[in-house]
């Protein structure tokens, strides 16, 4: 009896051949691109249940030489079924089915700074503006430049478009060019060196001094206005429009990081940017038992159902957090490129 020895990498490649067959189908009669058959083939192949996740995919070269392909039609098509999720790469090991839902047509990396209502608003916004084919993914950096680096290099090639708040970040942009610069989105503010990639922005610095300008009878009354700015997580353009407008206006004012340590005067107006600091001034109003906009002012930042609410009604600068979310979702749709400024209006309630 002759016994024949076949090399173990010969058998894979044998098997590698044979499933390929079965889950790639090109024609010639086809109207489609042989890129797109290759896609709607492993489509069909995921749909059917032939593929699973977790199963791996004929190589490159496979498909390649079973069809004879060239190399990039292959890679074209796996790249696309990459940046809609159903598939990812391993570094030396191939391709593997990632998901079962071939629906999904366009896969987003939206990438925050912090998670807090209004960002809610505008997640939700941009998502029930995008329609049930597009999947987000949504992660936050939290004011940490290595976090920031590290999920834009990991998510590098795996998605169709990516919305980006850098915040304050320093030196962002070498992180951001990992990606392909027709994919990036840019959020929340307007920075001159990412100016090359379209944005739905704040205008801050206009939109702090047009608010105090439409209070200025009422701000006349304080003594003092104070800024409650911590600078590692608010925007530049707030303190320098703060300032401009108390120039103009000639109006005592200071600049502060915290509140916590401070103990307010009767008489002052405060503008605070963050929830914590509201309620920690808000505290200790209550504690002195003055009545706001008698004794003391308070202005604050993005408009949410707290403001609303406590203290009878807190007066804001915000802007519209749900036009943000369903313009970008507009501009994505489109593959509409520019600068777009965000409408931002003054809300006047009872703290002033």
């Amino acid at each position: 009896m002759l016994n024949l020895l076949v090399p173990t990498s010969w058998l894979f490649k044998i098997l590698e051949y044979i499933c390929g067959v079965g889950i790639v189908d090109i024609t010639k009669e086809s109207n489609l691109p042989k890129y797109r058959q290759i896609v709607a083939s492993i489509e069909a192949a995921v749909g059917s249940g032939a593929l699973k996740k977790g199963d791996k995919l004929p190589s490159l070269n496979s498909i390649k030489n079973q069809h004879s392909l060239s190399r990039d039609t292959v890679l074209m098509a796996f790249n696309e079924l990459k940046t809609r999720g159903i598939i990812q790469s391993i570094v030396g090991k191939g391709y593997y089915v990632s998901s079962e839902d071939v629906q999904v047509t366009q896969k987003i990396f939206l990438l925050f700074d912090e998670f807090n209502s209004f960002k809610e608003d505008l997640y939700n916004s941009f998502l029930n503006s995008l329609g049930p084919t597009v999947q987000v993914d949504l992660f936050f950096h939290h004011f940490n430049p290595e976090m920031f680096r590290k999920l834009i290099s990991d998510s590098a090639g795996n998605y169709s478009f990516y919305v980006l708040m850098p915040a304050n970040l320093p030196e962002t942009k070498k992180s951001i060019e990992q990606l392909p610069v027709d994919k990036v989105y840019i959020l929340d503010q307007k920075y001159v060196s990412l100016s090359e990639y379209p944005a739905v922005f704040q205008n801050f610095e206009k939109n702090i001094i047009e608010g105090l300008q439409n209070v200025l009878l009422l701000l006349l009354k304080y003594t003092k206005i104070f800024l409650v700015f911590p600078p590692a997580k608010q925007p530049i353009g707030i303190l320098k429009g703060f300032e401009l407008f108390c120039t103009q206006n000639n109006m005592a004012s200071e600049v502060i990081a915290t509140i916590a340590e401070r103990k307010p005067q009767k008489g002052e107006v405060y503008i605070v940017l963050d929830d914590r600091s509201l309620l920690q001034i808000v505290k200790k109003i209550s504690e002195e038992n003055w009545v706001l906009a008698k004794d003391f002012g308070v202005i604050a930042y993005n408009d949410t159902l707290l403001k609303e609410i406590v203290a009878g009604g807190i007066t804001t600068i915000s802007t519209d957090f749900n036009a943000m979310g369903a313009r970008l979702a507009q501009m994505i749709i489109a593959n509409e490129k520019g600068q777009v400024e965000n409408p931002n209006r003054l809300i006047i309630r009872k703290s002033i």
